[in-house]
């Protein structure tokens, strides 16, 4: 499946989840609601995975992970916040290249307007 074809299905799974529970709630109910409804759609999901993080050719002892992994190839980061802040942006853009990934998603369910609040960000 291409990335904009997974893109477009994880967008689909935002709205249905933001149409159903609204603003308001704490990220894992969201992260765990998206998983539902991506899982739904027949995408392989996992959620809460592990990476890891390399300084210098060290293998550092971290427990890093992220938030949900579409096909293996997508990213989703959740925010459930005020406003999403230009470090949130950034803070995706670092998770794609440590974890050798092309395409990610942004959202911030804590909104009136989640049309405004998915961004796509891809390297």
């Amino acid at each position: 499946m291409e990335i904009n074809d997974i893109t477009y299905k994880i967008r689909g799974a935002i709205f249905a989840v933001y149409n159903v529970l609204g603003p308001g709630l704490l990220e894992s109910v969201y992260e765990l609601a998206l998983m539902h409804e991506l899982s739904k759609q027949g995408l392989k999901v996992e959620r809460q995975v592990k990476i890891d993080v390399y300084y210098d050719g060290v293998l550092l002892p971290t427990d890093f992970r992220l938030d949900i992994l579409v096909e293996d190839s997508v990213i989703i980061e959740l925010k459930s916040v005020e406003a999403i802040k230009d470090v949130h942006h950034k803070q995706l853009l670092t998770y794609m290249r440590l974890a050798k990934k092309s395409a990610g998603i942004l959202v911030n369910f804590n909104t009136d307007k989640i049309t405004e609040s998915i961004f796509r960000k891809v390297l």
